[in-house]
């Protein structure tokens, strides 16, 4: 659970991009349970082994977090404890599955809207399917250069986005990348990188199959 003035997020440890918010913990925890089904359709053979939950009970809290602005705003941006745990070479093959999958996801949900419109919020407001796809790209190398690699070119394709961070997540599993920037922040570990993408891809790609209606 991360928790911030306004809002919380529930996330599943073990399954990156599951992660739903609320007003409350226990709105959390709903959204979260109603999105189990929705996760395991979309990232297809990477989440077949995902068992759906029947209510709160049936979950764990393994960690409470301290929430932020970007909590707030709607965006999971607290580094955990879990997240700076030593990850095993199978660890790293089944996240990046699953993160790979959250891409296709989100790739796939642009295709399925190539051409049509999209509903627009009370005001109008929502990017469109390419301002998406761009801002999705240009995210992940944000987020690689937390990690502390230098990013892609701004020339890059979203493909070569991708493979970039996939290198940086390797360089950092094997002690290449700082866990400090230089002017002493901390740079983000691997499995939180991870975690962050494959959510960000997720959250788009649903809003792009809600808006199509």
């Amino acid at each position: 659970m991360e928790a911030g003035a306004k809002k919380v997020f529930a996330g599943a440890i073990e399954w990156p991009g599951l992660a739903r918010s609320g007003k409350t913990e226990g709105e959390a925890l709903e959204s979260l349970i109603r999105y189990v089904p929705r996760y395991r359709k979309s990232l297809g053979k990477a989440a077949t082994k995902l068992q759906d939950v029947d209510d709160a009970a049936g979950l764990k809290v393994a960690d409470r977090l301290t929430g932020g602005s970007g909590t707030d705003f709607g965006v999971p941006s607290t580094v955990a404890d879990f997240d700076r745990d030593k990850v095993s070479a199978n660890q790293l093959k089944d996240l990046l599955a699953l993160l790979r999958a959250s891409w296709a996801a989100f790739d796939a949900s642009a295709v399925r809207a190539h051409g049509k419109k999209l509903a627009t919020g009370p005001r109008g407001g929502g990017r469109s399917v390419a301002q998406m796809r761009d801002h999705v790209a240009e995210a992940d190398g944000a987020y690689i250069r937390s990690v502390g690699a230098r990013g892609p070119k701004r020339s890059a394709t979203w493909a070569e986005v991708q493979d970039a961070f996939v290198e940086a997540i390797e360089a950092k599993l094997r002690g290449e990348l700082p866990d400090v920037g230089p002017r002493g922040g901390e740079r983000w570990p691997a499995r939180y990188a991870i975690r962050r993408s494959a959510w960000h891809a997720l959250d788009h790609a649903w809003e792009i199959e809600d808006r199509l209606g």
